[in-house]
């Protein structure tokens, strides 16, 4: 058998006939994700303000499916509006450099430039010194910082998700003005308290589709401030209720002596609630207070409740499908927040406790556990694009909040609100803290 002589390669056909893909290397292999920036709008940021609280879990991470978690984003532009003797602010930006602090809004969105140059917007506008107007609200600028930042949307042709703490604005005309421009501008708009997404005891969630007929919270605080979290805490529960959310019809404020007297009612149809909410949510408190020094039964007596409250305050509403709702401020009494509800067909109350572990500076308030799942819950919107609840949610309790002290300041007169035929679906998940 002849044998041909072998043909001599040139380093052109060699490397003509080496596939494309190996010639490329390193060049075709999958490149990271370039990590979200991430721009905060704050009024004041000082010790156990919402600004570190928020802000500090960005820079540092937190504890998180038992481990420490630190968001796969980086915050990288700040904007405080008070500078006071407690600023934190100064000392975070030289503790980490990768954040800067600007002059304004919109410098901080642009990182000084003329375009929307971030990924997401924080805005925190809770604490600080700002006006209180003739019916006890704290003007906080929550809407006019919100301007700011749709103004830079605007004129960058674009726009990103942004996160409000706590309710919306204290004007309600606002605060559904901010939910609409979002809509409009086809953002995703997310808000609200922790409370919704906080530990629970037991670890419960309302089933989808429950027939409700009668909720109550009852909460720590005052007005204008910790009744928005109560009724954040009986929101998230009730909208999951069969059809879903239909929106309050009417809303009365009590307060002082008018709150006993309905406690003492017994009954919704006497003008007061159901005693056996009432009695559900006290008896998941773990720092109810003792009624008697040196007895094991603390469980108060109606009798022994309105000597423990200085300042109790009751909002009495009603929603469209006939759900009625208690939110109750009993600072002195109890703790965290407390949740009960009469479902149709179930002999006893649905109920369980939001639990806020270290709430207060003198328990280990500063560090505020309960920010964890809130702020994961930003993450994942920050990542994907999209809320991980409904706004509508907290535009409903911003409204309410509205009606309480609309209520409160014409002499706890029933009110009726048409303006919040607010109908919305739940989330098939609750997303709260399960770990």
């Amino acid at each position: 058998m002849d044998f041909e002589e072998p043909t001599r390669l040139s380093r052109r056909s060699v490397l003509k006939s080496i596939p494309a893909t190996l010639m490329l290397g390193r060049s075709l292999a999958p490149q990271a994700a370039a990590r979200p920036k991430i721009a905060a709008v704050v009024t004041e940021y000082r010790k156990w303000s919402h600004a570190e609280h928020i802000v500090d879990r960005f820079l540092e991470g937190y504890g998180w499916e038992s481990q420490h978690h630190r968001p796969p984003m980086d915050l990288v532009s700040l904007y405080v509006d008070q500078v006071g003797k407690s600023d934190l602010s100064r000392e975070r930006a030289q503790r980490f450099p990768s954040m800067k602090i600007y002059p304004s809004i919109a410098q901080a969105l642009t990182l000084g430039g003329s375009q929307l140059a971030v990924d997401g917007v924080l805005l925190i506008a809770e604490h600080g010194s700002y006006p209180k107007n003739e019916k006890g609200q704290t003007l906080y600028p929550r809407y006019e910082f919100f301007q700011q930042i749709v103004d830079v949307f605007r004129k960058s042709g674009r726009s990103v998700p942004v996160f409000n703490d706590k309710h919306l604005s204290w004007k309600w005309e606002w605060a559904k003005e901010m939910a609409d421009t979002a809509k409009a501008l086809g953002f995703a708009f997310m808000a609200g308290s922790s409370l919704p997404v906080a530990f629970r005891a037991p670890s419960i969630e309302m089933p989808v589709g429950a027939e409700i007929e009668e909720a109550m919270c009852i909460a720590v605080g005052g007005v204008d401030s910790y009744d928005f979290h109560a009724l954040e805490t009986l929101q998230c529960m009730v909208e999951r209720r069969k059809g879903g959310e239909t929106g309050v019809v009417a809303l009365q404020a009590l307060r002082g002596e008018k709150v006993w007297e309905a406690l003492r009612a017994g009954s919704w149809e006497k003008g007061g609630w159901d005693m056996r909410l009432f009695e559900a949510c006290l008896c998941r408190s773990h720092t109810l207070t003792p009624a008697r020094v040196g007895f094991n039964h603390v469980y108060p007596t109606l009798d022994q409740i309105p000597p423990l409250v200085k300042d109790p305050v009751a909002y009495r509403y009603e929603h469209a499908d006939g759900l009625r709702a208690t939110m109750l401020l009993l600072e002195g009494l109890v703790n965290p927040f407390h949740f009960a509800a009469r479902l149709k067909g179930r002999p006893e109350p649905l109920s369980t406790m939001f639990f806020l572990p270290g709430r207060g500076v003198d328990n280990g308030g500063t560090e505020a556990p309960f920010f964890n799942p809130l702020v994961n819950n930003i993450e994942k919107m920050f990542l994907t694009g999209k809320a991980t609840y409904p706004v509508e949610r907290t535009l409903l309790t911003t409204g309410l909040v509205g009606a309480g002290v609309e209520s409160l300041y014409q002499g706890q007169k029933r009110l009726q609100t048409p303006h919040l035929s607010i109908r919305y679906q739940p989330t098939k998940d609750s997303h709260f803290w399960r770990s």
